[in-house]
């Protein structure tokens, strides 16, 4: 009997990704299947966005349509949750995968790579158990020969969960599960230490109690990513190989004020039975849903753009930052992925000059056909006069990167909105609005690539 595939994100669906994920449903679920030119389409409703995405490409004798939703998710959310049934999903319905996703190996950075993403896979057991887990590396650099002991140590403490690694080569040899709690103790120890004047993260064991050194004290709050996600995952596989004992986190440098009942590390300690030394933790404050239906991010509106502009144009996207997504790398003529500077001169920066740190847009499209770059600015409607303000502030980028990789193309900035029910546009900045109604507003000076996109998707639909 088929069913529905429903894939709810936070995230921009790539198509790359999704073809990952139609293997792994095929292979997990013996359907035969094929997966061909995929393509993501908005459904209109009588030329309305029905704020829903078919995707076409993959056949299976197991599944009838495949639909994408955005979604926002309630504190540390994994990136994807896929759902095998026929009615769209509600928030007490269990996902069959909960899949994070990420472009970053350690060779850019090892705490990303591993570590800042690990509490999510720790924190869903509060809501889904049962649902299989997987980290999935879509890697656009190439991934690093030698992997570090940091990466090497991370990703064995998420084998012992039972999370699932898909993207990378990874060596059998090295990457096992840990099988007992004094190998992750010895393994961990034996790393590296940390810099001069960091707290290292060591874990002691005492005949009824072990203690895992971190600080978790940043910018003024409990807000130290990577050590939330190194403590937690830590915690959650010794607690795995059945650990009764107390476990206490040293050295955190946090202050009774610092703990609140709704912090996720806070939440997850409470799930894990996790002490703060010298700290009283307070009771968790828990959303009854782990995600809900986005119905006013600003993201909706560049995502849009994005998706109908790339399934229905010959153009695409050389950079992406859509509002709580990560953020892309920078596509250069030649085919090449580069990471974008977040600073002008660093060092200026640290020194308090903080109109260093470069403004880059939320998506910058590329239409060869015209020669044309197009710088979008992604607001809500309220906020559009903003986002007019902040197209004023892309000279960086535009000189050291558009310029640079496409000197003879025309550089366009313009902004998209999300939500009202305004169904014109009187501003000469705005490009496009997608109003709460679903309605498709082309702005007055809208960009031609923009045009031609939203007219092939009306002929489209007919």
């Amino acid at each position: 009997m088929k069913k529905n595939l429903w894939f709810l994100t936070e995230e921009r669906p790539k198509k790359e990704v999704i073809r990952v994920i139609f293997e792994k449903f095929a292979k997990d679920y013996g359907a035969a299947a094929f997966v061909d030119t995929i393509r993501i389409l908005p459904i209109l409703d009588e030329g309305r966005f029905a704020f829903k995405y078919e995707v076409t490409g993959f056949r299976c004798n197991s599944v009838n349509k495949v639909y994408i939703k955005t979604i926002s998710g309630n504190s540390s959310f994994t990136d994807f949750l896929i759902f095998y049934q026929d009615d769209e999903p509600v928030s007490k319905d269990e996902p069959i995968y909960a899949i994070e996703e990420t472009k970053t190996d350690d060779q850019e950075s090892r705490n990303t790579g591993v570590y800042q993403r690990c509490s999510k896979f720790v924190f869903i057991e509060n809501y889904y158990p049962r649902t299989r887990k997987i980290m999935l590396y879509n890697l656009q650099v190439g991934q690093k020969e030698f992997p570090t002991s940091t990466y090497i140590f991370g990703t064995r403490l998420l084998l012992t969960l039972g999370v699932e690694i898909l993207g990378k080569k990874l060596d059998p040899e090295v990457f096992t599960p840990f099988k007992t709690i004094d190998e992750i103790i010895e393994t961990k120890n034996k790393m590296r230490s940390a810099p001069a004047g960091n707290v290292p993260i060591l874990i002691t064991k005492h005949n009824s109690k072990i203690e895992i050194s971190g600080r978790l004290f940043k910018s003024g709050g409990l807000s130290h990513d990577p050590n939330i996600g190194a403590l937690s995952i830590i915690s959650a596989a010794i607690r795995h190989l059945g650990w009764n004992g107390e476990i206490e986190i040293t050295r955190h440098g946090l202050l009774q004020e610092h703990v609140g009942k709704t912090n996720k590390f806070v939440q997850i300690a409470n799930k894990l039975n996790i002490t703060l030394q010298g700290l009283d933790l307070p009771t968790a404050m828990m959303n009854t849903s782990y995600w809900k239906f986005d119905v006013d991010g600003e993201k909706l509106g560049t995502i849009f753009i994005h998706m109908v502009v790339e399934n229905f144009t010959q153009g695409y996207s050389i950079f992406e930052n859509h509002a709580g997504c990560e953020k892309g790398y920078f596509l250069t003529k030649d085919g090449k992925h580069i990471p974008l500077a977040k600073y002008q001169d660093r060092e200026r920066y640290k020194a308090g000059e903080k109109e260093q740190i470069i403004n880059i847009p939320d998506l910058i499209l590329i239409d060869f056909g015209r020669n044309e770059v197009i710088n979008i600015e992604g607001k809500k409607y309220a906020f559009r006069q903003n986002g007019i303000d902040e197209l004023k502030n892309y000279d960086f980028i535009e000189k050291n990167y558009i310029l640079k990789h496409y000197p003879k193309f025309k550089i366009i900035r313009t902004v998209v909105l999300y939500g009202s029910k305004e169904e014109r546009i009187i501003e000469i900045e705005v490009g496009f609005l997608l109003n709460e109604n679903g309605q498709l507003v082309l702005g007055i000076k809208a960009p031609e690539l923009f045009k031609e996109a939203i007219k092939n998707l009306l002929d489209f639909w007919g």
